[in-house]
């Protein structure tokens, strides 16, 4: 009695581990292809709850999910030999579970090595067609749609659908950048030079002009002040001239009087003369100061 019972729990055993093994569940994030002495025998898609041979099918898991695949400073000649750097993303996903366990054994360490060599030299032909300005202009879009176009038909047979790719940076090498740089700031420097040297010209030219303008400013200022001082000393001659017309007397005693006033100016001015000297002549008494006419 107790073998029997001991057999039926071994039997029962057996039989929950058998139930066990042939029961496997897939979920929305994963394919399911199942293999049978190493040959496909089912895929299953679609999520829910399946059955398997237990013990000789085996269960190879794929994920469906969106594989992200970034490929960093990727050197790309353009049409003019210049080289520069190219950052792009991939997006890919499993779209043909036979087909992805044929050709890289469902490894996705394999699949992406071969996305990426791919993806490597849609770059370079893409680039080598076009100049650095397309990568930054309109055309990016484009060039973007023909890379991806092109890794999609050389990537069909690993059973991945190519979702999308995208261009991050087109930049160029470091060592060029710095060349580029030291160009671009010898080219502002002599720029800047340039300008300095037009605008000490301009302000040469604005100064010669106003010492110009000053100068012959001045002189006509002299010129007229002479030409002024000339009729002011004609006018007062001629004046001069009339009143000693009419009262020679008169004059000479005003001659006399400024005489005087010149030669006695300041307290300290001291004069040893003659008493009967011409220059005394109205301080003797001889000579009466004439009236005015």
């Amino acid at each position: 009695m107790t073998s029997i019972r001991t057999g039926s729990i071994v039997v029962m055993v057996l039989a929950a581990v058998a139930a066990y093994a042939s029961i496997f569940t897939v979920t929305e994030r994963d394919r399911a292809v199942v293999t049978r002495f190493g040959e496909i025998n089912t895929v299953r898609d679609e999520p829910g709850l399946y059955f398997k041979v237990p013990f000789i099918d085996q269960v190879v898991w794929i994920d469906k999910r969106l594989v992200l695949q970034e490929n960093q400073n990727k050197s790309v000649q353009v049409i003019d030999s210049r080289r520069y750097l190219v950052d792009a993303i991939t997006m890919y996903k499993v779209n043909d579970s036979r087909k992805f366990l044929t050709a890289v054994q469902a490894n996705f360490g394999v699949a992406d090595q071969r996305i990426r060599t791919q993806v490597d030299a849609a770059l370079r032909e893409t680039y080598g067609k076009r100049t650095f300005q397309a990568a930054l202009s309109d055309e990016r879009l484009g060039m973007m749609r023909e890379i991806r176009d092109q890794v999609r038909i050389q990537t069909k047979d690993l059973g991945v659908e190519i979702v999308d790719v995208r261009i991050r940076r087109t930049d160029l090498p470091q060592d060029v950048l710095e060349q580029t740089y030291n160009r671009m700031q010898a080219e502002r420097k002599a720029e800047a030079e340039q300008i300095r040297a037009i605008g000490n010209q301009q302000a040469l030219s604005l100064q010669a002009k106003a010492d110009r303008d000053y100068t012959v400013t001045l002189a006509e200022s002299q010129r007229d002040g002479e030409i002024a001082r000339g009729q002011g000393e004609a006018e007062r001659s001629r004046i001069f001239a009339e009143v000693f017309q009419k009262d020679p007397e008169f004059f000479a005693f005003y001659r006399s009087m400024k005489a005087y006033e010149t030669a006695l100016k300041g307290s300290d001015t001291t004069y040893v003369l003659k008493p009967d000297t011409e220059f005394f002549k109205y301080f003797s008494g001889e000579a009466a100061a004439p009236s005015a006419p």
